[in-house]
């Protein structure tokens, strides 16, 4: 694996950790109880919180904030500018660091540009979510889905193509990878 690069403009709190071969460009900031697995990359402007897990190969493009209670499996894409929350009903004047739900991200998971992931919430395991979505709800493995609130318009396979939606066996025209289609779920064979 690569060495770890901070760049110049980045800080990273003492107290970070941040795995072998991870990439932290211009004026990102990690902050000290924050734990980042190997082989990630944060782009311009990324900043995560204390309270936030990573793990391996994780790539967050420009313009992302992770904040406390978010943790991101195994190869998680976060698209550019697209946001978390932690706190369901914020107000200024009131603080609820209390009250922050925690939301997980499963292994494999892309959230794509601009979308929106309401706290308190499980995005399954190659779920694909559409740019601008909103998440609101638990996200099935595979699930793909688009709009406000997100919806769930067909599935994806490991690889990011589409699964044939209709129920049954089907087999991803890109990688030959087999799934079983049922009313509510998209499961490898």
């Amino acid at each position: 694996m690569s060495e770890t690069m901070i760049h110049p403009t980045a800080i990273v709190d003492a107290g970070a950790q941040i795995g072998e071969g991870t990439r932290v460009w211009h004026w990102s900031h990690v902050s000290a109880g924050a734990r980042v697995g190997a082989g990630c990359s944060f782009g311009q402007n990324v900043f995560v919180a204390n309270d936030v897990v990573i793990g391996d190969n994780v790539k967050v493009q420009n313009n992302v904030s992770i904040y406390d209670a978010v943790t991101l499996e195994d190869d998680v894409f976060c698209g550019p500018s697209m946001v978390f929350t932690n706190v369901n009903n914020p107000r200024s004047h009131v603080s609820r660091k209390h009250e922050y739900r925690r939301t997980v991200v499963k292994k494999g998971a892309t959230i794509g540009a601009n979308a929106t992931v309401v706290c308190g919430h499980v995005i399954g395991e190659y779920a694909f979510i559409g740019a601008g979505a909103v998440v609101t709800k638990d996200v099935p493995p595979y699930a793909l889905m688009v709009g406000t609130p997100a919806r769930r318009i067909g599935w994806m396979c490991q690889c990011g193509e589409r699964v044939d939606s209709t129920l049954g066996e089907h087999e991803c025209a890109a990688c030959n990878t087999r799934y079983q289609v049922t009313g509510n779920s998209c499961t490898p064979v």
